[in-house]
């Protein structure tokens, strides 16, 4: 007897419902695929709202969509987002540029003042900051150490 074919094994989901939900699922997100710039911001804004919303909370029913939505801008990325080799302060400077923040808007990251003092090269990024920073624009810690 040969082994079932792998539907058979596993419930799949009727393409008519599968259709309904993701047009619905659509509509609600407003971005599903980031093919352009303006995919992108979306994307981004998106995610920083359900970034408030989830938090830290990994079993949050929203933190597959953030998840979902971080692959699709991680991919836009890496074709259409070139980051620079910079100084530590740089990045940082260039990635608040590219993302429309100010000092303040990094609060999560770090105070208002340690922010200046980085910029202004008075301070070097901790580990601390360094592992937040790489989180709140979803690239590696080792671009800010």
């Amino acid at each position: 007897m040969s082994a079932p074919h792998a539907s058979t094994r596993f419930a799949v989901a009727d393409p008519r419902a599968l259709l309904g939900a993701w047009v619905s699922f659509r509509e609600v997100l407003g971005v599903t695929a980031v093919r352009s710039r303006s995919d992108y911001d979306r994307a981004r804004a998106t995610i920083d709202m359900l970034l408030d919303e989830v938090g830290e909370q990994e079993d949050h029913p929203l933190a597959e969509v953030l998840d979902y939505l971080g692959v699709q801008v991680r991919a836009w990325e890496d074709t259409h987002v070139r980051i620079p080799r910079a100084e530590p302060c740089e990045l940082l400077r260039f990635l608040m540029d590219q993302h429309g923040l100010r000092q303040e808007d990094l609060a999560d990251c770090a105070p208002q003042s340690v922010i200046s003092e980085i910029l202004n090269g008075r301070r070097a990024i901790s580990k601390w900051i360094a592992k937040a920073l790489a989180e709140r624009f979803h690239v590696s810690a080792a671009l800010f150490l």
